[in-house]
């Protein structure tokens, strides 16, 4: 077995190491380390040395931002969508505000005052999401906030109904999933020609049939 090396008073990137802690059922050591940050955090003893960590993850988020304010990627999709809430949110004039501002939907201080907090908290929106409440009902913060796809946040507006077909309850957005019905198609169905849960649920979506030139 090869002999422990001593990693204690060491250097790597932005840590450095304070003292061993308890090795896992594969012989791995864990080293207990302080970052530039201030911030300590327990590193596996082989990616300190491999390079593959160099920081508490203050470093990764440092890069992001870097690339979010240089060369005008500050117009990035998370960016925007930052931009975005703190507007419905505060703003009376933007297009959205009757369904957030004036329902008292608020964005907590950390983020309004700083898209860097926004960063730090959420990281960068992955591809086909936006960020989603968890409860619809409270404003935007870290313990209330998630990146959502389309289909999840139908799940969560606040206007998606309830239906009963066969004794069983969803929202539409669920029952599109299970019939194969778009979400759009259901909810025209139910809410705009009046039809029964029943019609709407079984009825097939008729195919457009192509002019013949």
């Amino acid at each position: 077995m090869a002999k422990l090396i001593n990693l204690i008073g060491k250097k790597f990137g932005k840590l450095i190491v304070i003292k061993k802690t308890d090795k896992n059922k594969w012989g791995n050591y864990y080293w207990l380390c302080k970052c530039d940050c201030g911030k300590e955090k327990i590193i596996r003893g082989n990616n300190l040395k491999s390079g593959v960590t160099k920081s508490c993850g203050c470093l990764n988020i440092e890069k992001i931002i870097e690339r979010f304010t240089t060369h005008g990627q500050a117009k990035t999709k998370t960016y925007k969508s930052w931009a975005d809430m703190i507007q419905r949110c505060t703003n009376p004039k933007h297009k959205r505000y009757k369904d957030y501002g004036s329902r008292g939907i608020t964005v907590c201080k950390r983020w309004q005052n700083s898209f860097v907090d926004f960063l730090e908290d959420m990281g960068e929106s992955p591809e086909g999401c936006s960020i989603d409440r968890i409860n619809n009902n409270k404003g935007y913060k870290k313990s209330n906030c998630k990146w959502s796809t389309r289909k999840e946040q139908m799940r969560n507006k606040r206007s998606n109904h309830l239906e009963t077909y066969n004794g069983k309850i969803q929202c539409i957005a669920e029952w599109s999933e299970e019939v194969g019905i778009s979400y759009d198609t259901l909810w025209k169905r139910i809410f705009r020609y009046g039809w029964s849960i029943e019609k709407a649920l079984t009825t097939p979506v008729q195919k457009r049939r192509r002019q013949k030139k």
